[in-house]
């Protein structure tokens, strides 16, 4: 029995990531076969693209300095329950905080958005 706990401990991650993994591949290919699908019964090729374009994954630029503020201020709150409850809470708190701090200053040194880097470009180049 005591060598079963850490086998599980070992193959309980690795089987959720292939089940993960599994069920995300499973669902990417029903998304292409539903494609080819609508695609024989569609004879417009420009709704073709529509329908490609709709589907198709727009990924948006990452915006840090939110992230960074929601870091932050979970940091805050863990540091003010480490001073009530569990004081090692303190220093994860610090920890947090100061990984939320980087990411709003990252934020405003890395623009994400095409008027930040214009006015970056523009700046620099002044």
């Amino acid at each position: 029995m005591e060598i079963l706990i850490p086998r599980a401990g070992i193959l309980v991650p690795i089987a959720i990531i292939y089940v993960i993994f599994l069920f995300s591949h499973k669902n990417e290919t029903q998304k292409y076969n539903a494609i080819i699908q609508v695609s024989k019964n569609i004879d417009d090729p420009s709704k073709i693209e529509e329908i490609l374009d709709s589907l198709s994954d727009n990924k948006k630029p990452i915006d840090y300095r939110r992230g960074g503020v929601i870091t932050l201020f979970v940091g805050i709150g863990l540091f003010l329950f480490g001073l009530t409850f569990i004081s090692i809470l303190k220093g994860v708190g610090l920890l947090v905080g100061a990984i939320g701090t980087g990411s709003i200053i990252a934020g405003y040194l890395y623009p994400n958005d095409g008027a930040e880097i214009t006015r970056a470009v523009e700046k620099f180049e002044d």
